[in-house]
């Protein structure tokens, strides 16, 4: 299930994109100011090098001083032309920041929702496993793939309605992949004790199939890492953080299918997908929008740092640390500040948990006094 903390984890990802969009689009800038400046070889009028080239440095200079404030009129320049392109170089700067800033929300949101349709992929790898297996000869050592192939949880698993629409749904298949399931079939599969045992039983009991169903899974399916794990690394971009979510989804299911009932609950993506949407399209938002003034702020707070020193992950985590402790005040600070300690401990450096620490505990005290920071409630909303 998708619990806060990977909710943060996305978002921190989707900011550091935009962090390096930031940083793309700022040469961009400088680069489209260069451009104006330079000398023109094709030119027909006389053009002077050495103004040019003083007018870029200065028009380069005004940028740099100009360009994280939005919507200010630039004219610091006694020269109209060097305003003039120095705004224009700022307006395309904030267009192409806003145009990948929401690309990467509506990405990052996709990837989240994309969860639940992997999860139906998952299940429905059994599908094309009984697909091959039909067409197998059984290896020496194996009496068949009966067992398999009739197992009553997988065929109620394949059978369920909302399974099925949401797998046609997804888009997603196995039709392509019918190479990699035989190596699973033929090296991971098929070479486990277990299974073997199970194919070699004559009658299966209900018991049987739903043991079997699972240990495939976590046995095979989220267990191998040299096989089918390097497969689902490439399938899926978010694999490392998706992984254990998509586990307890598939093993959650399984485990509540009983013999006779056709009808049992699918694993949810979230208890409550809509509030933790929002709490997740705020994280990004308010951080991308206040990352100038967040960055103010830390560096305020960290004297004893250079804020240029201070690692992009570690800058990220506490921007969405100071929004997270702002904008939910049903949230425990205590609980928002050992939140991004704990991730920190997974993405960053090993000194990063002390660091984002110490600053976020001056940062809340400050704000608190200030009124910026007012939390209501009795404060019981934890990492659900």
């Amino acid at each position: 299930m998708l619990n806060r903390r990977t909710i943060r984890i996305k978002a921190m990802q989707s900011i550091f994109a935009y962090e390096q969009c930031k940083e793309a689009n700022y040469h961009l800038a400088l680069d489209q100011l260069a451009e104006v400046f330079s000398f023109d070889l094709n030119s027909m009028e006389v053009q002077d090098k050495s103004l040019l080239k003083e007018q870029n440095m200065e028009a380069t200079k005004i940028f740099k001083a100009r360009y994280k404030v939005k919507g200010k009129k630039v004219k610091d320049s006694d020269t109209d032309k060097i305003n003039d392109e120095v705004n224009s170089a700022i307006k395309e700067y904030y267009m192409h920041l806003d145009k990948d800033s929401k690309f990467l929300k509506k990405e990052m949101l996709k990837d989240a929702e994309l969860i639940y349709a992997r999860f139906s992929w998952l299940l429905y790898w059994l599908e094309a496993m009984n697909k091959i297996l039909a067409s197998l000869k059984p290896k020496k050592d194996i009496y068949g793939y009966d067992n398999l192939i009739n197992n009553q949880v997988i065929k109620l698993i394949l059978d369920h309605n909302s399974l099925s629409k949401t797998f046609i749904k997804s888009g997603l298949t196995w039709a392509d992949q019918r190479d990699e399931t035989l190596v699973w079939l033929n090296e991971v599969i098929l070479k486990d004790e277990q299974i073997i045992s199970y194919l070699d039983l004559e009658k299966p009991r209900f018991e049987d199939d739903k043991e079997i169903v699972q240990h495939i899974y976590k046995s095979a399916i989220f267990k191998n890492t040299d096989i089918i794990g390097v497969y689902m690394e490439q399938a899926d971009l978010y694999w490392s953080e998706n992984k254990a979510i998509l586990r307890s989804m598939v093993l959650k299911t399984i485990k509540v299918i009983e013999e006779g009932k056709e009808e049992f609950e699918l694993a949810e993506l979230s208890y409550n997908w809509e509030e933790d949407r929002q709490f997740f399209e705020t994280i990004y938002d308010q951080t991308v929008k206040e990352s100038v003034n967040y960055e103010q702020l830390i560096a305020d707070k960290s004297l004893n740092w250079d804020i240029e020193r201070i690692s992009d992950t570690d800058r990220i985590l506490l921007q969405m640390a100071i929004q997270e402790m702002i904008n939910f005040p049903g949230i425990p600070l205590k609980v928002t500040i050992n939140e991004y300690i704990e991730v920190s401990k997974k993405y960053s450096t090993p000194k990063s948990k002390q660091f984002i620490n110490g600053v976020l505990d001056v940062i809340a005290v400050d704000l608190q006094k200030e009124g910026v920071i007012k939390k209501s409630g009795r404060g019981l909303l934890d990492n659900k």
